[in-house]
């Protein structure tokens, strides 16, 4: 769970401050300091999320050597196969 650090005491002497009793002015801090908490877990990238990405941005990269290799063999069949069809029906 990621720590939030803002001026809770602050906060409740707000609160205190604008007619809210003691206890639910703490109850709010503590919901606030949940919510936010739950919202930066799930919209910050952490570390190993960064590396994670990394690491398949290095296995597409490799995949992409593999591809244009895979396209030049494919080019290859298809043209013969072009001209045996070819051959086949106009011999010469």
């Amino acid at each position: 769970m990621t720590t939030i650090t803002f001026d809770t005491h602050k906060f409740v002497k707000d609160l205190e401050s604008a007619g809210v009793p003691a206890l639910q002015a703490e109850a709010f801090v503590r919901a606030q300091q949940e919510i936010l908490s739950q919202t930066l877990d799930s919209t910050l990238a952490t570390r190993p999320d960064i590396k994670r990405v990394e690491r398949v941005k290095h296995k597409l990269i490799e995949f992409e050597g593999e591809f244009k290799a895979i396209k030049w063999m494919l080019g290859i069949i298809v043209g013969s196969v072009v001209m045996l069809v070819l051959r086949a029906f106009f011999p010469v």
